[in-house]
């Protein structure tokens, strides 16, 4: 009666081919129902349609607002898979985390490029990854964690910092004392220095991206991510956002006192603000030599400590710094830079 094949009719009713005003009327004339009617039903089972594809755009899309998918792919940290019902299931595991509908915690405290601002994607990814490689380290390769301790770790540290060649003693340094402490390379764009974290209440953890290959900057973020330890510091609830009341230059409390705490573990801040005043704002490379040797610290150090301050320019002394990357990624648990010691950590 419609003039149409049992495929094309079958078609039709399959939902393969779409049913046309020409169909809709032939069955207006059969069957005596309207051809709006037809049109009508399948204008709503095409929506219906469409609307699943949207449901999964959406699914998909979330998932890379939640993380830079691609670039943990490539880094060995998830599975590389184009489906998304793959993509989530790794996401959920990396993150530990029974949905993508909540945000991945941050659980401690990070040094990153903006202090107050929320983490971004990569810099908690990079974070999470700290957490799995540090998990990683055997438990009876490290001493037991003893905050009274904590003192007699920041002697020995300003120690080694007094000479280049202490920074690849820095893992074995911290293993003793029952800090793991591991190296990640930042993903693009993540603009993080360091992350201080605890596994459980025993398990403190330092990790450090080396963005910078400096050894003013290495002994700075490590020295920072110290004090956060030992005040079982982290971040807001509410990302890093304080009270505007507590900001200063930026920066929150905890993360001042991180900066100052941690800068004095290698210059005592009446030493350095002596040598100021006596100085500056003429400073040489023979002043600082001498002002090092007499406190018995590395120049490079010295140097970072007035750039911080603001006394010289960023640009100043460039060819007296040294350079750590090499030497600590030798003696450290590291993932990057080409390699990854732990691809897949907590399967």
């Amino acid at each position: 009666m419609l003039g149409r094949t049992t495929a094309r009719v079958s078609q039709i009713m399959t939902g393969k081919q779409e049913l046309s005003p020409e169909i809709a009327l032939a069955l207006e004339s059969v069957f005596g129902v309207p051809a709006t009617v037809w049109l009508q039903r399948e204008a709503a089972y095409r929506l219906y349609l469409a609307s699943a594809d949207t449901s999964a755009i959406r699914r998909r899309a979330r998932m890379y607002e939640l993380a830079p998918v691609r670039e943990m792919q490539k880094r060995g940290w998830i599975d590389s898979s184009e489906s998304t019902d793959d993509i989530e299931k790794e996401l959920l595991r990396f993150f530990e985390m029974d949905s993508l509908e909540v945000e991945p915690a941050i659980h401690g405290a990070m040094r990153k490029t903006n202090p107050i601002a929320p983490p971004t994607a990569s810099q908690t990814a990079w974070a999470c990854r700290v957490r799995q490689v540090a998990r990683a380290i055997p438990a009876d390769s490290l001493g037991a964690y003893n905050e009274s301790k904590i003192d007699a770790c920041k002697k020995q540290i300003r120690k080694l910092a007094s000479y280049s060649a202490g920074v690849g003693k820095v893992p074995e340094l911290l293993a003793s004392f029952g800090i793991r402490f591991v190296v990640v390379e930042g993903l693009p764009g993540a603009k993080v220095d360091g992350y201080a974290t605890w596994l459980n209440d025993d398990t403190p953890v330092i990790g450090m991206s080396i963005k910078y290959d400096r050894m003013d900057s290495f002994w700075h973020t490590l020295g920072h991510e110290l004090i956060h330890v030992q005040h079982r510091d982290a971040a807001p609830i509410d990302g890093d956002v304080s009270d505007p009341d507590e900001l200063i230059h930026g920066k929150a409390p905890i993360e001042r006192r991180a900066d100052s705490e941690g800068a004095a573990i290698y210059v005592a801040p009446d030493e350095l603000e002596s040598f100021i005043r006596r100085v500056g704002p003429v400073y040489t490379t023979e002043r600082i030599n001498q002002f090092a040797n007499s406190i018995k610290m590395h120049p490079c150090i010295i140097i970072g400590q007035l750039k911080h301050r603001g006394a010289i320019g960023w640009s100043k002394f460039t060819k007296i710094s040294v350079p750590v990357r090499e030497a600590v990624i030798k003696s450290s648990i590291t993932d990057g830079w080409g390699k990854s010691l732990f691809p897949g950590v907590v399967k």
